[in-house]
């Protein structure tokens, strides 16, 4: 489907406060890959797309009710994965959804890809949009994209194995060496660089997103933070290497208050990644990290 003449939506998940879409790197995989087989399903047209560990967002192609289709079908799609390995039931269900019509005034097409693009930086997770792996963002402007098969290529046993489904997906996608259908395969790419028409006019639109604006805020010197699922893991290895505990469920609340500071300390994390990473309510963060 071509995204020239259509409608474009700018979809936007809700922030989850206490909880992680994401929990590790194969849940990333298995978003990007339920991502493709939305799209193989729905017959959108993407422009653009990011997964953060808490929330997602789309800049789609089509009308309205196939953006609507889309972002539930794809909710379904992980949260059917999400209970199958965590169980927890309906656990998107309550994740709330905002879809926004984007008009071609005033560079407003150009403005919410960069926008949905520059997150990951604006989080400080990494220097540049498109050392994001979970996103379309390396896809623009790539003279050496990933290397893979195709998934004709790919044995039927293997392909439900890596990718959860059994649909008759597009014989020539690239499933990456990472193990993800990779994002070029489905995302609009050549209309996107059209629409940008250069690598610097790209570049101008993420330096002035209102999402740069964030990094901007920080010290000129101020390195990228770890990651959501990095910070989760060193969570758990600190748990058996500090209090002699297999869980975090199994600690005191000065136990708690003591590993907060420690990841801090440690990972360079803030108040807001410790509570979105470990499932603790912001304030309740705020008042073990103060607590002597």
């Amino acid at each position: 489907m071509e995204a020239i003449d259509m409608e474009y939506y700018l979809i936007s998940t809700e922030h989850l406060t206490d909880s992680l879409w994401f929990r590790d790197e194969e849940d990333f995989k298995i978003g990007m890959n339920h991502v493709a087989a939305t799209v193989w399903v729905t017959g959108v047209s993407v422009l653009a797309f990011v997964l953060m560990t808490n929330h997602v967002h789309f800049v789609l192609a089509c009308i309205r009710s196939a953006a609507e289709q889309f972002i539930s079908q794809f909710k379904l799609r992980y949260s059917l994965y999400f209970q199958k390995k965590y169980g927890e039931k309906e656990f998107l269900r309550r994740n709330k959804v905002d879809i926004r019509r984007v008009g071609l005034e005033r560079e407003s097409l150009e403005r919410s890809i960069a926008y949905v693009i520059m997150n990951p930086v604006a989080a400080n997770i990494v220097l540049n949009a498109s050392g994001y792996p979970w996103s379309s963002a390396a896809s623009l402007f790539n003279v050496n994209p990933k290397r893979g098969r195709k998934l004709q290529e790919v044995s039927v046993r293997e392909k439900r194995r890596v990718l959860r489904t059994a649909l008759p997906l597009n014989g020539d996608w690239i499933l990456g060496d990472d193990g993800y259908i990779l994002p070029n395969c489905y995302v609009c790419v050549s209309e996107v660089e059209t629409l940008f028409r250069s690598p610097s006019r790209l570049q101008y639109f993420l330096s002035t997103s209102s999402k740069a604006r964030l990094t901007l805020e920080r010290r000129a010197d101020s390195l990228p933070a770890f990651r959501d699922h990095v910070l989760l893991s060193a969570a758990d290895d600190l748990c058996r290497t500090l209090f002699q505990k297999e869980s975090r469920e199994m600690l005191s609340e000065v136990e708690v208050s003591e590993l907060l500071r420690q990841l801090k300390r440690r990972l360079n994390a803030d108040v807001a990644q410790l509570s979105r990473a470990l499932g603790i309510q912001y304030e309740r963060a705020t008042r073990l990290l103060d607590s002597v």
